[in-house]
This record gives C-alpha cells, sequence and structure tokens, in this order.
C-alpha cells in the first residue's frame, strides 16, 4: 500500500511541478508564434528524408574541426570547451536562426590514459537544459573509470537561444523539428570526430527526456556501433506534446489561429491530430535499428507523469535486444535522484560493445 501511495506522490509531483511551470503565466507557452510557415515544410520534408531507404544505410557525419580553450586541468583530468560552426547543410542553416549557427561542446577528458582505451559518451540536452553544469555532473564520476563526457549545448539553447526566444518556450512548431534535426546532425559529426580524429575506442549518446529521444534517433542512424542511452524519454515528441503534462504548456489557441488564418477554421481537437501529425516524424520505432540493440539501454520511471510506460515499452519492441530499466520515481524526482542509476546504464551499455581495432 505503501507503494502505490509513494508512486502516486511521484506522480503528484510531477503534476504539480508542471501545474507551476507550465500553467502559470510565469513563462510563455510553446508555440506562441503558431506552426512556423515554409520552415515547417521544408522540415517535414527533410526529416522524412532521414529514413534510409535500405536497412542500414546510414549517410557519412560531416567532419568538423572545433576550436578548443582549456577551462580547467589537474593531474587526472581536463576540461576543454570548443566551438565549431554546425554541420547542417544550408537549407538547414537557412532555417536555424543566426544565434545557432556555431556549436558548443564541453569536453572532461581523464589524463591516466590514451583515448583508444577510453570510452566517451555524447550528452544531449533535456528541455530546458541551457548549460553544460548538470551533464558534467552526471558525466564527472565516470572519468574514474575512464570515460570521458563531452556535452552538446542545443540549438535554441543557451547561449545559441534566439533573441526573442524566452526560456526553453519554442516559438514555433518549426522550431521543434529543427532543433532535433540540428542535433542529431551535430551529434553524428562528434562521435565522428571522437572516433576519426581523437581515437576513441569506444562511444555512446545519452540523454534525458527530450534529449534521450535525440539520443535514440543518433544511435539508430551513426554508421558505427554506439552505445545508446535513452533516459526518461518517450518514444516520440507526440507523447510529451499531446498525452503527457506539456499538452498544458502548448499555445493550442495559437496554433487553432494560425491555421485558420491559412487555410480553414479548426476545432481544438482537429489543431491536435494535426500536431499529432506532424511530430509523428519524431517517432523513434520509425527509424532503424541500431548497429548493436544490445548496446541499447532505456532508463525509465515507474510514475512517470510526462512519460506514459506505453511509450517507452513501443521503444523496446521496436528494437528488438534493447533492455528497459525501471526506478522508482516519477520525471522529476527520478531527474534529480537517481543520476547513479543514469551511470550505471552508461557503464554497461559501453561493457557490451567491442573496442575498436586500433588501425596500423
Amino acid at each position: 500500500m505503501v507503494t502505490v501511495n509513494l508512486g502516486m506522490l511521484h506522480y503528484i509531483l510531477d503534476h504539480v511541478y508542471g501545474a507551476f511551470v507550465h500553467r502559470t503565466k510565469i513563462t510563455p507557452p510553446f508555440f506562441s508564434r503558431g506552426w512556423g510557415g515554409t520552415k515547417l515544410e521544408l522540415l517535414e520534408r527533410l526529416i522524412s528524408q532521414l529514413f534510409p531507404e535500405v536497412e542500414g544505410q546510414n549517410w557519412p557525419p560531416s567532419l568538423i574541426q572545433p576550436i578548443w580553450k582549456t577551462v580547467w586541468e589537474t593531474q587526472n583530468a581536463c576540461l576543454r570547451e570548443g566551438v565549431f560552426r554546425t554541420p547542417c547543410d544550408d537549407q538547414l542553416l537557412s532555417a536555424l536562426p543566426p544565434e545557432s549557427h556555431n556549436a558548443r561542446v564541453a569536453f572532461l577528458v581523464p589524463k591516466s590514459v590514451p583515448p583508444r582505451k577510453m570510452a566517451c559518451v555524447v550528452h544531449l540536452a533535456g528541455t530546458g537544459d541551457h548549460t553544460f553544469e548538470r551533464r558534467l555532473r552526471l558525466g564527472g564520476p565516470l572519468l574514474k573509470q575512464n570515460i570521458a563526457t563531452m556535452v552538446l549545448e542545443s540549438p535554441f539553447y543557451g547561449q545559441r537561444r534566439p533573441m526573442l526566444q524566452r526560456g526553453a518556450k519554442l516559438l514555433c512548431v518549426s522550431d521543434l523539428l529543427l532543433l532535433g534535426r540540428a542535433t542529431i546532425e551535430e551529434a553524428r559529426s562528434l562521435l565522428y570526430w571522437l572516433d576519426s580524429e581523437a581515437g576513441f575506442g569506444k562511444m555512446g549518446v545519452c540523454g534525458l527526456s527530450m534529449g534521450g529521444v535525440h539520443a535514440a534517433m543518433v544511435g539508430s542512424l551513426h554508421p558505427t556501433p554506439v552505445a545508446t542511452l535513452p533516459f526518461l524519454s518517450p518514444h516520440s515528441a507526440v507523447v510529451a506534446f499531446c498525452e503527457g503534462i506539456l499538452k498544458h504548456a502548448t499555445a493550442w489557441e495559437a496554433l487553432r489561429e494560425d491555421l485558420a488564418a491559412k487555410e480553414a477554421a479548426m476545432t481544438l481537437e482537429e489543431v491536435r491530430e494535426r500536431m499529432r501529425n506532424v511530430l509523428s516524424l519524431t517517432d523513434v520505432t520509425r527509424f532503424p535499428i541500431p548497429k548493436n540493440p544490445n548496446a541499447i539501454i532505456f532508463v525509465a520511471a515507474t510514475d512517470d507523469g510526462y512519460i506514459p510506460k506505453h511509450s517507452v515499452l513501443e521503444l523496446q519492441k521496436a528494437w528488438p535486444g534493447s533492455e528497459v530499466r525501471w526506478v522508482t520515481g516519477g520525471h522529476v524526482s527520478s531527474f534529480l535522484l537517481h543520476n547513479d542509476e543514469f551511470r550505471k546504464a552508461i557503464v554497461d551499455g559501453l561493457n557490451r560493445l567491442e573496442w575498436k581495432e586500433p588501425s596500423l
């Protein structure tokens, strides 16, 4: 009986937090400026092209050349920050706000062993994660196990946030697709850099919530096996914005007015259906199974007010060989209390990969 009440408490905590953050007028809702017009049509087309025609066929990542500066260095570790031009093609670049054209990363590396005997994990941002600090805290204790951490600042976040955007509240639906598409491109290029330039022996990609959706997509589309580690993540953005708590943070009326101006008057339910159709492009179950399914570990919460259980199980079903681990809690409490479980999943996922053969 106590367990049930505790589970309900975690679920209620998610809703109380969600009501405070998303239903009060402290910040504007998501998508207050509508759908994004022609940008949305462009993104729908570009994301449809992500799905390879032939199983196992992936386009090669672009090579990037980050410019590094050292933030601090000790006997055992070094933290550097890097800047690189986003590797997105001209069409994507023209849709991205100018503030997002340059990508920023933090790179925390142990100094005790050469890269070929180390692993590195790229950490992608969850909704509202504008800085490097939280993800560096997650990765920091892994230095002792010779696991480096690379943290990517998302487009539309932190120093890459457009001037008119407040907090994480993206202005248009097209911005959500654009953020995802650019993050996939940048993360694949970082993995390629870690492999070909830095010479790491193993690599992985992880993320919390929205970052976990992007991590799953990157793991799916990367041409070589990487550990794929989505934490507290749905199988699609449809779940977050149409089923979970974020549906209360969405400017449905503004979206309806935007459609009415261009097409025809719609009921709110029809607007929600349109949103489901658009966001179905983010459905990870449509993506190819990653190269090493055994190195996919999902960590999900038992009483998550943002991500229903069925969403996690759909991912596991779509990717046979993957593993789901459950932590007791809600979205917010697990985010705060279960970092050790996330770290264990990172270590275990990397252990299921083969070390890269040294090049002659």
